[in-house]
């Protein structure tokens, strides 16, 4: 067993995931490379909603003028709330069972590394 993973070729590792030619294992879950059919990166579109509707309700308190600078604050946490929302990114694969989102981040560029390995693994077993 042991000679078998020797050979085997990587195409991606890191701390939490490793993409071989039969293997695509991450913290969670090992999935056989001769199962998945296609792989792709999905966006997880956040929702902005409470964020604009905490701006709004600031607005509100700009027209007291003993509070305005309650809803000054109360804007300003929106704004910082409403940019530090960010889509974040998964490896969709497609296998015999279904789709599955197999790894998640905030960092596009991660998760297309490991999906040009996926998809050269996927070449590779032919």
């Amino acid at each position: 067993m042991e000679a078998q993973i020797q050979n085997e070729v990587t195409f991606y590792k890191d701390s939490f995931v490793r993409v071989t030619q039969s293997r695509y294992v991450t913290q969670s879950k090992t999935y056989a490379m001769r199962n998945i059919s296609s792989v792709h990166i999905f966006e997880i579109i956040k929702s902005r909603a409470k964020a604009v509707f905490l701006m709004i309700f600031g607005l509100f308190f700009l027209l007291s003028k003993d509070i305005f600078w309650v809803g000054l604050i109360i804007i300003a946490l929106g704004i910082w709330w409403l940019t530090s929302i960010k889509n974040e990114y998964t490896v969709r694969i497609s296998t015999n069972a279904g789709e599955a989102d197999s790894i998640v981040s905030t960092n596009r560029d991660y998760i297309q590394k490991i999906v040009n390995a996926l998809n050269d693994a996927i070449i590779h077993r032919g």
